[in-house]
Parts: C-alpha cells; structure tokens; sequence
C-alpha cells in the first residue's frame, strides 16, 4: 500500500502512459522508499528488472567483472537464454536490446534498474555504454520507459539530470522522492496497526525522519518506547549498523562524509564552509565542495543563508533526523542501556534533544505552518536569524524559523515541544521580546508578529499575549 507520493505518483503514471519513449530518473536518500514506489508503480508493465551490487559490507570494491556477471544473471531471470557473460557493458547492453525485442507485444515495456549508481565502477565505461544504448536505440522506441533509480543522489543529478554529455537533456522525467510528512506518518502507522497519538507519532518522526524503511522496523505489539529501545539501544538492535550502511552504501568519501555531519550536529543553525573545514582540520577545495553537494543531494543536510549574512557566508545544517538521534545519543553520549528510552524519558539529555528534534521537524512543516497563519497563499522567504556572539565566532541569538513576507509581515515562529500546556513565564516573554526588536531592526518598515508553535494550546496569562498566533500540533497534520 502506497502512502502519499501523490505528485509523484501522477508523474510515474503520466510517463508509463505518455505512449512515447522516457528515460526517468529517480532519486532520494537511502532508505526512503524508491524501489518500493518504483515496483507498485510499474508492477503490470515491467519486462526487466536488475539491482546494481552493492559496494558495503566487502572489503574490496565491488569489480566490473562481479557487476557485469549480476547484470548476466537477471538477464536469464528475464528469460534470456544461452547468452554468454559479457565482456564489457557495451555487449551488457546490446543483450538487454535483445530481450527488449524479444519481449515486444506492441504494449507498455517499463525497465526498471534499480542502484545504478553502483553498477559505474572505476573504468568500467558503464556510463558511455548507457548513452549509446538510450541514444542509438532507447530513444527510438515509443513503447520504452526506462527508468533509473539510485540513493547516491549525487551520482544522479550530476551524470543523468545535469549530464553535460551525450546524455544532456535525455531525461524526460525527474523524481526526488522525500521523507513522509506526519500526516503521511500517521496514515503509515495506522496501515500497519499501530495506535500512536499525534504526539508519539511526532516523537518516532523527529527519531526516524519519515524514512519508510526505519518506520516500518516497529512492531505493533510493543510500545513506542520499546520500539526505540529495540532499535538503537538493545542488544544487536536492529539498526545498529545502519548508519555506518548509510554512508559507506552512497559516498565516495564515506569518512570524510560522516566527518562534516558530525559536525554540523554540534549546532543547529549549523556552520558556514569555512568553519567546518576548520573544524575537520581540511582545505575547502574541490573535494570538500563534492562532499557537502553529495550530503545535500541526499536530503542529509541544507543551505541556507541566514538573515544579516552575506553571500559568502551561507550555512550549511544537519537536517536528517535519524543522523542527528544517531550522533546525540549512540555516537556522542554511547549509552549503553538496554532499555534506556524506557526509563530515562524525563531526564534532561533527552528534553533537550526533543526540543532542538521538534525545531527541525517544524521546519519539515512550514507549509501547514503558513496554512494555519492563512497565509499559504502570500509569497514568502523561510529562512532563520543567527546573530553572532561578541567573540565573532559563537551564535549570540538564533531565531530558527522567520517567515518574511511580501505583504509587510514578518512571523517570528517559536518552536516548543511540551507534554503539558505550555506557560509564559516573564523570562520568556521577554526573551522573545529581544528577539522581536532584533527582526525590528532588519525590517524596519514590516510589523513583527511572534507565533508560537507548540503541542498543546497555552495556558493564558499576562506574558502569553507576547505571540499574537499559535499553531497546534495537529495543524502540523493538515
């Protein structure tokens, strides 16, 4: 069962029935649900598919010979017969032409190739042997729809979608396919029997990120809790080596990779280039620029500019949420409980991680955001405020949500997560009062108005006028 997708599911289905020849292009990060989506998708229509060998868990690299012989395998699976092993992906792919031909009826031949990312080993030719077989032959067939699919994002937009070669412009369709929002979330859970409220649904989302695949490792039968402690804290937990999966199965650079994500979770409003190449102890030259483009590409981290920055100084932030619980908890504190979520979900470490997890996902939601302020229909720039503390280099005052808006208005959003209704203390108050004459200051000809997004409705009091909106938790469902 499909879980939302609904844009994209409306691209897939216009190309399988466009009755022309289409070269798709798939792409998102590791875990998300592709080749899920790809196979209900295209389940009636497909005449071949092949999974590229994955390079993890080997200690050598995965060889053009291993790759070509996996390839000669779902040949025969497909019905190929008495075919020899090829030699090079140029006789790869003039056998897939075969069974093509063989196999034509007349109607829709969909041909999935799913990882392809790691069938390119060094030297092997395998991405000019794809050029000639889509633009001698593919592109000729109205009855074709090939589409391609890879986690290494980066692989994807760089030699299909933004190929400056033979390739350019051949893609006819381009899918990213994102994490699941909380509604998303919610209908996901509820199709597999578990009964979360709206609250738990937002704590397993700021765990797993909405990435199907860690959502769908819960058990009905067990609590929240006992799921999160199955998954990351028991013994042989079944994620346990899932992170180490994550990069090493989609980066060139896997250590190099897992370095500046380390980093970028010291901060949430992140670093600036510089300083994290500082902070690794390396030059920002081209192969620095390649890795924070892969980690982008793969939905891991972001760009932005905060307000009062220059140009040059755009941030770059950890926004996947599974990484950042990994390096909070397992990486950095190295529990080692059992059962810690069970019995340590009152204490400090986690109320605070809970509060910096809710920011991000509430960031995830700026739309439902805009839609409970009535102003899903007025054009904006989402960005965050970072001042710079008195040494420079330190943040001073971070405001991690500011919609600026093109009618005047300017939303100041704080993000709270609370278990009880929340109260304005006067220490509050005034500290978003600080930050309101801070935005006052950047836009002097707009009005600042401060909205709180919270989990449950504010206790009304003389300091809680100081936001003059509140957007629910269940707004975030919309």
């Amino acid at each position: 069962m499909l879980i939302g997708r609904k844009t994209e599911r409306e691209e897939l289905e216009r190309v399988i029935n466009s009755g022309k020849a289409e070269l798709v292009a798939v792409y998102g990060r590791r875990r998300v649900g592709k080749t899920y989506f790809i196979n209900e998708m295209t389940r009636d229509h497909v005449i071949f598919r092949h999974t590229g060998l994955s390079p993890y868990d080997s200690t050598r690299r995965v060889t053009l010979k291993e790759q070509l012989q996996n390839f000669h395998f779902s040949l025969l699976r497909y019905g190929m017969e008495n075919v020899p092993l090829p030699k090079s992906w140029q006789e790869a792919f003039l056998l897939l032409q075969e069974l093509i031909e063989q196999k034509d009826n007349g109607t829709r031949q969909v041909v999935f190739i799913d990882e392809l990312p790691w069938m390119d080993t060094a030297r092997s030719g395998f991405l000019i042997a794809l050029e000639e077989f889509w633009n001698k032959w593919g592109c000729l067939r109205k009855e074709l729809c090939l589409i391609l699919n890879g986690s290494a994002a980066s692989w994807m937009v760089d030699n299909l979608i933004n190929n400056k070669g033979r390739l350019n412009g051949r893609v006819t369709s381009e899918i990213h396919l994102t994490p699941l929002t909380l509604r998303e979330c919610e209908e996901f859970y509820q199709s597999r029997g578990m009964n979360l409220s709206r609250q738990e649904i937002t704590l397993a989302c700021m765990i797993t990120g909405g990435i199907p695949y860690y959502m769908n490792c819960f058990n009905p039968k067990l609590s929240l809790a006992q799921n999160i402690d199955t998954l990351f804290f028991a013994n042989k937990a079944k994620l346990a080596e899932e992170y180490d999966r994550l990069f090493n199965s989609v980066f060139d650079n896997a250590e190099a990779c897992m370095k500046i994500v380390s980093i970028l979770s010291k901060r949430h409003s992140g670093f600036t280039r510089e300083e994290i190449a500082r902070q690794i102890g390396c030059s920002p030259n081209g192969d620095f620029t390649k890795n924070l483009k892969a980690l982008i590409s793969c939905d891991l981290i972001c760009k932005y500019l905060p307000l009062g920055y220059g140009k040059r100084e755009e941030h770059y932030r950890l926004v996947d949420a599974f990484c950042s619980f990994w390096l909070h908890f397992k990486e950095n504190k190295r529990i080692s409980h059992t059962d810690y979520w069970q019995h340590h979900q009152q204490e400090q470490e986690i109320s605070v991680w809970r509060g910096i997890a809710f920011e991000e996902m509430c960031l995830r939601h700026v739309l439902q955001i805009k839609q409970t302020l009535q102003i899903a229909g007025v054009a904006s720039v989402e960005t965050a405020y970072v001042s710079r503390g008195e040494d420079g280099g330190s943040v001073g005052m971070q405001i991690d949500l500011v919609i600026n808006r093109h009618d005047d208005v300017v939303n100041l959003c704080e993000m709270k997560f609370t278990k009880a209704p929340l109260t304005v203390s006067n220490a509050y108050a005034q500290t978003v009062e600080l930050r309101r004459e801070a935005l006052e200051m950047l836009f002097p000809r707009k009005t600042v108005n401060a909205t709180i997004v919270t989990t449950l409705p504010m206790n009304r009091n003389s300091h809680s006028t100081v936001f003059q909106s509140a957007v629910l938790l269940d707004d975030l469902f919309v």
